[in-house]
């Protein structure tokens, strides 16, 4: 605990048997009070491997129901755990764990209650082996949301968060998509409640084992990135109310 705050880490899980060993092992040791591992219905041992490993809680998802659906399983059983601070970290090693102190410090002591990794604060996107194509996207949608959205991020795109529990208990994560474009709508729905995001630069790695989506898919997210920015556009000027961005009860 830091400041007698609850902190969890929770592990959305997809095929990441050959990396989660890496992964845990790189946590801050006596830093996190519990970790929660959720497997989406992965086609390798990620769930035997899990187990194996000083994690507290692995749930299984009978079906593969998205990264989207991964996420609301961890947010919600993290919640029900009492958590204060939840940090968002991908088993494919792909972040380095190695931030978590920095990230959870800064909301345990009041500056910011929303701290996300940044590739692309510094140039660790493309030393890490980020595509040259998704990098040029991320700019690309980054530069528009930051335009449309009046904010300034240096990235929306980051798997790599932390949350306080009452931003968690705020936004309406439950009605986002079960697919990808979760993510953007948190940082959307985030925003839209007034809740200050800080960044911090965060390294990254691309190789074969690190989970990452398809060209094809890589467009379907970006169409709903810029979806997600029109209804928040739309919804601040209060001529339509859209459920995600309404509080969540």
């Amino acid at each position: 605990m830091i400041h007698q705050k609850k902190i969890i880490v929770v592990l959305p899980a997809y095929n990441a048997e050959k990396t989660l060993e890496q992964t845990i092992g790189e946590i801050p040791a006596g830093l996190v009070d519990e970790l929660i591992l959720v497997d989406d219905a992965s086609r390798d041992a990620t769930v035997d491997t899990a187990r194996r490993l000083p994690i507290h809680h692995v749930i299984r998802h009978e079906r593969n129901r998205g990264y989207g659906a991964n996420q609301k399983t961890c947010y919600d059983t993290a919640l029900k755990l009492g958590a204060d601070i939840v940090v968002m970290l991908h088993p494919d090693y792909q972040y380095t764990p190695k931030l978590i102190a920095a990230m959870v410090h800064l909301i345990a002591d009041g500056v910011y209650p929303v701290v996300i990794g940044s590739r692309i604060l510094g140039k660790g996107a493309l030393r890490g082996g980020m595509p040259y194509y998704k990098y040029f996207f991320n700019r690309i949608l980054t530069l528009i949301q930051n335009l449309l959205m009046n904010e300034k991020l240096s990235e929306y795109h980051t798997g790599y968060r932390a949350f306080s529990r009452e931003v968690l208990e705020t936004i309406n994560y439950p009605a986002n998509s079960d697919d990808f474009v979760f993510d953007n709508q948190m940082l959307a729905q985030i925003l839209c409640h007034g809740f200050q995001i800080g960044e911090i630069s965060c390294p990254t790695r691309y190789f074969p084992e690190a989970s990452s989506i398809s060209f094809t898919r890589s467009l379907r997210y970006g169409r709903g990135v810029l979806v997600t920015t029109l209804m928040y556009m739309i919804h601040k000027t209060r001529i339509i109310s859209f459920p995600i961005f309404r509080k969540r009860k």
